[in-house]
């Protein structure tokens, strides 16, 4: 994210930051509290988690090393609220920068002013295209992307297998789909030797050939 950055500036932001380490189940940050805060993941992975109008917790993205959560802290409106909260699945580092310097050093570095603006683009072309997906894509063709996805969360890059710490239920949450119907395109995902499936996981037998897939 920083790359977009000259040098200098990039230094400025990173020496305002702090380096905060979570253990597994952590909470970071707190659906509806002040956001106060921005931060980048270093190390480890979080879901993020919302309340649904029924009253019960739902996760709908896992963030990975290089990721972000908190941009909404960055827009200057007055008591700001975290829109999800965000729990460490493992152990993990974020950088943090209080939005309260970040507005400070943007209003002496304009540039910070154009690394806001991606930000904030970037999340609403990832959350106009959830909207789309929901809307027209199939149950199948949701599970096949969402796992093409967190093999790239969970992966190395190699295109090999990976393995992907969720259960069938955390799966479901993510693509908005009822665990029975998941469970019916995994098992003919596993038939056709992408996956394999067993307690608390999915294992992706070959990425390369399941981004295929979703694409």
């Amino acid at each position: 994210m920083l790359q977009s950055l000259p040098d200098p500036d990039a230094r400025l932001l990173l020496r305002a930051g702090k380096v905060h380490e979570y253990a597994r189940r952590d909470v970071l940050v707190h659906e509806g509290e002040v956001a106060d805060s921005f931060h980048i993941v270093l190390d480890g992975r979080a879901a993020v988690r919302v309340t649904t109008p029924a009253g019960e917790s739902a996760i709908v993205n896992i963030l990975g090393p290089d990721s972000h959560f908190g941009e909404v802290s960055l827009l200057g409106r007055s008591d700001p609220r975290r829109t999800a909260s965000i729990v460490a699945l493992e152990p993990m580092r974020t950088l943090s920068i209080p939005a309260a310097v970040f507005r400070d050093l943007r209003d002496r570095n304009p540039r910070l002013e154009q690394l806001v603006s991606g930000i904030l683009a970037r999340r609403v072309d990832e959350l106009s295209a959830q909207v789309v997906e929901a809307m027209y894509d199939s149950l199948e063709h949701r599970v096949i992307h969402r796992l093409a996805q967190l093999a790239e969360v969970y992966g190395s890059g190699s295109g090999g297998e990976v393995t992907i710490p969720l259960t069938q239920d955390e799966l479901s949450q993510l693509v908005g789909g009822a665990r029975p119907s998941v469970n019916q395109v995994l098992r003919r995902l596993v038939d056709e030797g992408l996956i394999a499936v067993g307690r608390g996981r999915v294992t992706i037998a070959d990425v390369t050939a399941l981004e295929r897939r979703a694409s």
